[in-house]
């Protein structure tokens, strides 16, 4: 509620012209988000979208939209709550791209990064994390079964780790220096940059190799990490100090998960969507005194139906009540 008792809309939509994948928050201006299409070809875009909150519309500005080479498998604004760092915004796809929003000439590309010291190409790029605590840090997974953390600043290669025997799909970071991937092995590794010649296996998944294709770890509790299994309506909570085993399993989707985001600003919930055309937030807390079994009996404190399945999902950290999906050829906020 308003001040006043003027009841305001707790869902916002913005239409693009094209199916959307790629979305996120920027912790620059309120309500600003980047939305990248999804098509399969060359020319792609990417738009920056910002709600009046005064009429309660989004607008995309024309001056920042810009074309981009292949759908973006992720993009992300540079971490900045202090609202101190330039206005940067990261993209991956066939390369890893930083891009400078500027108000006099739009968005200008600042950096093209390529992993592979031997070729002009890099294998597709299926994912990157921003460091929250080092942000001239991004790590980038990649299908050639590596991990790539990267010194933005300078534009190069920190460490590169063979992170999997197949396919990497998700990278995030638990701290400065510790970052744990996903991949088509079917298994969470978290890797310490301090050793770089060893990983922990986390989690297996239970079919042999069934991918798992999303992670998401708690930056108020880093002990626990969620991952999604690959066509599963499940969603695997582990917990590091106690491996192999799942935590929890969150099992109220009626279709596979898609997307899972940690709340930025409490250590017990968790937003999940799929496409049974709905977004789920969980409060873990509610659970009892065994996790592993009271979870598959917990049922989500909030639901949000979608008009299609849901295939992105962001929670923003500056604006912690509000959470955005994207469907079909929409980019939707929620407050939760």
């Amino acid at each position: 509620m308003k001040p006043g008792g003027e009841k305001r809309a707790e869902i916002y939509t913005y239409s693009s012209q094209d199916m959307v994948y790629a979305m996120n928050w920027s912790d620059k201006k309120k309500f600003r988000l980047g939305v990248g299409s999804f098509k399969e070809e060359f020319d792609n875009q990417v738009e920056i979208i910002t709600l009046d909150d005064e009429t309660g519309t989004f607008s995309s500005d024309p001056e920042l939209t810009f074309a981009h080479p292949y759908p973006p498998t992720k993009l992300m604004f540079i971490p900045d709550k202090e609202g101190s760092r330039p206005d940067l915004l990261a993209t991956t796809g066939d390369f890893l791209r930083i891009w400078h929003l500027t108000e006099n000439d739009g968005t200008v590309q600042q950096k093209l990064l390529n992993n592979n010291k031997n070729s002009d190409y890099c294998a597709p790029l299926t994912s990157f994390d921003w460091n929250d605590t080092d942000p001239k840090r991004l790590g980038t997974s990649s299908i050639d079964t590596s991990c790539t953390i990267w010194d933005i600043e300078k534009g190069v290669v920190d460490t590169q780790l063979i992170a999997h025997d197949k396919e990497v799909y998700d990278i995030a970071w638990g701290g400065v220096g510790v970052f744990a991937s996903v991949s088509a092995d079917g298994s969470v590794r978290i890797f310490d940059l301090r050793d770089k010649e060893h990983s922990t296996i986390m989690y297996e998944s239970p079919q042999p190799d069934t991918p798992l294709l999303r992670l998401g770890w708690n930056k108020q509790d880093p002990r626990y990490m969620a991952t999604l299994v690959m066509d599963s309506p499940r969603v695997v909570v582990l917990d590091i100090r106690f491996p192999t085993l799942p935590v929890a399993e969150l099992s109220r989707h009626q279709a596979c998960v898609n997307a899972v985001a940690w709340a930025p600003h409490s250590s017990c919930h968790i937003c999940t969507a799929g496409d049974d055309r709905q977004a789920l937030i969980w409060d873990l807390s509610a659970m009892g005194p065994n996790p592993a079994t009271d979870a598959g009996s917990l049922d989500p404190v909030l639901a949000y139906g979608a008009g299609a399945e849901v295939n992105q999902l962001q929670w923003s950290t500056a604006q912690p009540d509000w959470v955005a999906i994207c469907f079909a050829n929409n980019t939707q906020i929620l407050r939760v």
